[in-house]
């Protein structure tokens, strides 16, 4: 036990050692961005004292051609103001940091290779038109929003036939551990965070005899695992099990031009036909083993059926954007269908940041603008732009009993700033806020007049929807919506609600934090 135990410290402090990489990274240009135009003013001022006006006059007439850029780009209101901030009050330093960012080195063949792959398997996975013209009947609108989201990705609309929902990462895990021992032909993992434990160890005990077996296993993890989680021969290791194995996106020095291109996905899909997704990481604190903010709530759902397909095809599009020989065989040979009831309809789908549709962000906005009744939400983060927030409080001003769930014990202190100073806006406007007492929130829910849900990895935040990949489930009419909301119901139990006087006796930490940092919340 001792040996296995101090393997895994070895294997933590090698992961590590990535934190070195991340001086080489984007965070290292910004630094030495801002050094660079410290010197430049300093040097400039004593070396080329006579020649200032005309240095100053350059710099003006870059900062205008900057905004005036900037005004005319297609990005979100909330990313100009940024923008325009930074470069305005360093204009050397924020200009450069632009140019570099637009200039999108290291992800030009990443966004070529996701445009070539969604090209390719457009029709992979057709429509059954039948069963949107029933979702049409009881729910014409989201029928709509199916054949948007269908559009944007191969996510066709299905009917339910079976979906199980976990209120936490304890029963996740024991339905996971069941599950995998039934695999038969293929085991396909992709999660943003993966860490050697208890959780990490036993999964990886099946996962090595089911290789031995002859299933095909194939693990993909997010690239900052690298820094904190995994070491970088981890791919290596894996091999050695017989299991393919990979970083997506590893941080390359200089190259990482966008910090935030990051597989915040979370899918396990066995053999095409059972799949989970939601918010549980492969790490101990996700089942409580390890308490890092006290009580880690989370949630996530498993699906059966032709639905789980989808899942398949996110994974497969992800994994295949590196090979050089790309197949698809699995999709065009689905599974045979699982004798299970159909009840109600589910709408798997992911979210791409390099092709421009913030498809998870529209479909939240999709339901909140559609609710007549109530809008009940759990999120860990809440740094909302100006479409969401507008979305949330137009929901409420209209009657719609709109109910936010947020951490009551940060992760991190600036992310949780930068939601309270959101709270006084919504709780005006009549949405409610409560705070989770026991600790820490990480559930992505959305939970819809008793008819409508979701289930993902999507936060109410401008890296999720901005910025990540990400994926979840859309659900109407199922039995286990009702699950969804008394789980909700139960964890609200457990919760403080803010109010304007809990407002006004804030740490004034958090109120500066928020306060200064608002301005660059789409940049962290």
């Amino acid at each position: 036990m001792n040996k296995i135990k101090n393997k895994s410290v070895k294997i933590l402090r090698k992961g590590k050692s990535g934190i070195v990489k991340s001086i080489f990274s984007r965070f290292g240009l910004i630094v030495f961005l801002f050094l660079l135009q410290i010197v430049l003013m300093i040097f400039g001022f004593f070396v080329f004292e006579e020649k200032m006006p005309t240095i100053y006059s350059a710099i003006s007439l870059l900062s205008v051609f900057m905004l005036l850029f900037l005004i005319n780009s297609n990005m979100d209101p909330g990313s100009k103001i940024t923008w325009l901030l930074i470069i305005t009050t360093f204009p050397v330093f924020g200009g450069l940091l632009y140019a570099y960012v637009k200039s999108d080195i290291g992800h030009r063949v990443l966004k070529d290779r996701i445009y070539s792959i969604n090209e390719s398997t457009a029709n992979l996975i057709t429509q059954n038109e039948d069963v949107l013209s029933e979702l049409e009947k009881s729910n014409p609108n989201g029928a709509s929003m199916a054949r948007y989201v269908h559009s944007k990705g191969c996510h066709p609309m299905y009917r339910c036939q079976d979906i199980v929902y976990f209120p936490s990462g304890e029963a996740k895990f024991s339905k996971v551990l069941e599950e995998l021992e039934k695999a038969q032909k293929y085991i396909f993992l992709e999660y943003f965070i993966i860490a050697e434990g208890k959780m990490w160890g036993q999964i990886l005990d099946i996962l090595k005899r089911k290789a031995r077996e002859g299933v095909d296993v194939r693990l993909m993890y997010d690239g900052t695992c690298e820094f904190s989680t995994l070491p970088h021969s981890y791919p290596k290791q894996m091999k050695n099990y017989g299991i393919k194995c990979k970083p997506f996106a590893p941080i390359t020095p200089f190259l990482s031009t966008h910090y935030n291109y990051r597989d915040h996905r979370k899918i396990l899909v066995i053999d095409g036909e059972v799949a989970f997704t939601g918010g549980i990481n492969f790490a101990d604190e996700y089942i409580n083993e390890k308490q890092k903010y006290g009580h880690w709530k989370d949630t996530a759902i498993m699906l059966k059926g032709e639905c789980a397909m989808s899942f398949t095809l996110m994974f497969l599009k992800m994994w295949n954007l590196d090979e050089k020989h790309k197949d698809f065989g699995l999709i065009k040979d689905p599974p045979k269908l699982c004798n299970c009831k159909e009840n109600g309809f589910v709408l798997p789908y992911s979210d791409c940041p390099l092709d421009g549709d913030k498809v998870g962000e529209r479909v939240y906005v999709d339901i909140l603008n559609r609710a007549t009744k109530y809008v009940n939400i759990m999120t860990p983060y809440l740094i909302l732009d100006a479409v969401t927030e507008n979305a949330l409080k137009y929901a409420a001003e209209r009657g719609v009993k709109v109910c936010i769930i947020l951490p009551g014990i940060p992760d991190k202190k600036v992310p949780f700033a930068l939601a309270k100073s959101h709270y006084k806006s919504l709780i005006d406007s009549g949405v409610e806020i409560y705070e989770y007492s026991p600790g820490f929130v990480h559930a992505k829910v959305f939970v819809c007049d008793d008819s409508e849900a979701v289930v993902g990895t999507i936060n109410l935040d401008y890296r999720s929807l901005y910025h990540h990949f990400e994926c979840g489930a859309y659900i109407y009419h199922a039995d286990c919506i009702n699950d969804i909301e008394e789980d909700y119901k139960s964890t609200l139990q457990k919760c403080t609600k803010v109010t304007k006087e809990t407002i006004k006796k804030e740490k004034i930490g958090y109120k500066i934090a928020g306060f200064l940092l608002k301005s660059f919340a789409p940049l962290l």
